[in-house]
């Protein structure tokens, strides 16, 4: 019989789309978990805790193969370090899959106003290095921000009657089911080590992001340009977190952005976005 592949944060955004393929290609999953669940066809599910280990043994026993997607705003050190150590511990020296995000070799976290912006790409870091000190197999995937995690940034933004868009900030969104169908290729695979990085069809202002929602959702608000200081902030104007190069993925924001508005609300306007002025009505 196959051994089951680990996911860890499998309830999360990308989790729910990495679970049925891996099912698809014949595989059962378990799912590791904070929350109890019940058992589904082909999914098991582990109780347990990266943050503190409880559970987390009896989740890597027995698997050839783990994808790390748990990830918080801070902490993927911490919960890479238990993961990894408990997976080093148990024979078989599971084959470990993680997802990093772009950037994270490029944006210096040097002071505390970039810690408490910019903290998660140094966590990202760290926890790429645990990964790839551990001894296992491993693969990591960087990817550049979710459309979904795109969405919900403007979407936060547009409630201020200002928004405040820091200037000189680009992002090159990507469809989380594009990264989901990469990182199970990856796992289906042999280790590979730092994989070529994955990002969005096109890099966008952060300013025309704010439009485009704003146009499609029919909001008016003050676009109101600011230069943020510090290392990390001046890494992001010179594009450190993009992946020009290696724009391979095919659903553009605009087409995420009304298909999502579409399916929450009904109809909406185009959110095809236009070139505008740094500081004005969306």
């Amino acid at each position: 019989m196959t051994p089951p592949i680990l996911l860890t944060g499998g309830t999360g955004t990308l989790g729910r789309l990495v679970t049925p393929l891996l099912q698809e290609a014949g595989h059962t999953v378990r799912v590791l978990s904070r929350s109890s669940h019940e058992p589904a066809d082909g999914i098991e599910f582990v109780t347990g805790d990266l943050a503190t280990g409880t559970g987390v043994e009896a989740a890597v026993d027995g698997v050839a193969t783990i994808v790390h997607l748990a990830g918080t705003q801070k902490g993927d050190d911490v919960k890479a370090r238990t993961l990894v150590q408990a997976a080093a511990a148990r024979s078989g020296r599971p084959h470990i899959v993680y997802v990093s995000v772009v950037g994270a070799d490029k944006i210096p976290v040097v002071s505390g106003v970039d810690r408490a912006m910019f903290g998660y790409f140094a966590a990202k870091r760290a926890a790429e290095s645990i990964v790839a000190d551990s001894g296992l197999p491993w693969t990591t995937l960087r990817a550049t921000q979710f459309h979904d995690l795109t969405l919900t940034t403007v979407q936060g933004m547009a409630k201020m009657p200002v928004v405040p868009v820091p200037s000189g900030f680009r992002f090159q969104p990507v469809d989380a089911g594009e990264v989901a169908a990469r990182l199970v290729e990856l796992a289906l695979g042999t280790p590979s080590g730092l994989v070529p990085d994955i990002g969005g069809p096109r890099a966008y202002e952060m300013a025309e992001l704010v439009r485009s929602y704003l146009r499609a959702t029919g909001k008016h608000r003050l676009i109101m340009p600011m230069k943020l200081p510090g290392k990390a902030a001046r890494a992001f104007r010179e594009g450190a977190n993009l992946t020009l190069q290696r724009a391979v993925g095919r659903r553009t924001w605009e087409d995420f952005l009304t298909d999502r508005l579409r399916s929450d609300t009904g109809p909406v306007r185009s959110a095809a976005t236009r070139p505008g002025r740094s500081a004005a009505r969306g």
